[in-house]
């Protein structure tokens, strides 16, 4: 899907801090920001639209769309009278338009793990500072023993030799999060396959909503949250105050099933802080 050039010149609008009236901005792209959570559209009579937090929609629009920087999006559309080169130039630059070049997802593992594709087995065993692509991850088979845990942030995904300690009682096999692009293709694997997933992410308020609405409403059951025995140590110890105070996303808990996660919005109220998934590759 391509970002019209209207709705780029109201993020960016966004991007800069200011609200917008929700009657003035409708659609797909928009709603489906608002179910992410990159934007919140609040207010009684008169809705209003604002971004959560103007990082995270710079890097949705980078990984959604491959826009890098917004206001050169824009201004690059709005040429009157393009030449030809120009032209071509928009239409093919992967810093400006979406491309999508691979289906298929990234892999992470430090325990080899027997698998195969189309019928045809190998072992994964990647070297430390590579990861494995699946590209035709419909004839992607592992063994049903293992659990997929999926991490949110990229430097998790690098590092996992550093974080074995907090998955002693599983073989992990990591999926990234990342590039987002890629989303579809790891939902459609994960769907279709019997074994647990694991999501490994922020603890705060937007990694909560990233399980629930990325993971948990399409998996089900066979999602579930990893949370730390020592949590409320790390809470007071290692977390920030600032991603407590500049995430204002609110839950209707009644719709949450989940003890663990009820358990987990009740730790950060207790502390007002959140918790970086990124301290764990420093232990």
């Amino acid at each position: 899907m391509k970002l019209p050039i209207h709705i780029a010149e109201k993020l960016l609008i966004l991007m800069q801090g200011k609200t917008l009236p929700a009657s003035s901005v409708k659609h797909a792209i928009i709603e489906e920001m608002i179910a992410e959570r990159i934007i919140e559209r609040k207010g009684r009579i008169q809705k209003k639209l604002s971004a959560l937090n103007t990082n995270t929609l710079s890097i949705y629009l980078h990984n959604k769309f491959s826009v890098n920087n917004l206001e050169r999006y824009i201004q690059t559309l709005q040429k009157r009278n393009l030449s030809r080169a120009e032209a071509i130039k928009i239409s093919s630059d992967s810093k400006l338009m979406n491309i999508r070049t691979f289906k298929g997802f990234l892999i992470n593992c430090y325990n080899q793990i027997q698998v195969s594709v189309n019928e045809k087995q190998f072992v994964l065993n990647p070297v430390e500072g590579t990861f494995q692509f699946i590209y035709d991850f419909e004839n992607f088979i592992i063994p049903k023993d293992i659990t997929i845990v999926g991490i949110e942030n990229p430097e998790n995904f690098r590092q996992i030799e550093k974080q074995k300690y907090l998955f002693k009682n599983i073989t992990p096999l990591f999926i990234s999060r990342y590039p987002q692009s890629q989303k579809k293709d790891l939902l459609k694997w994960l769907q279709s396959i019997p074994n647990t997933y694991l999501h490994f992410g922020d603890f705060d308020f937007a990694g909560i909503a990233i399980y629930l609405n990325e993971y948990k409403k399409h998996l089900g059951d066979k999602a579930t949250l990893f949370i730390p025995e020592n949590i409320d140590y790390l809470f007071e110890n290692y977390g920030n105050k600032n991603l407590y105070d500049n995430q204002k996303i609110k839950f209707d808990t009644k719709n949450i099933s989940e003890i663990a996660i009820l358990k987990l919005i009740k730790t950060i109220h207790k502390h007002k802080k959140g918790l970086e998934q990124e301290i764990f590759v420093g232990f």
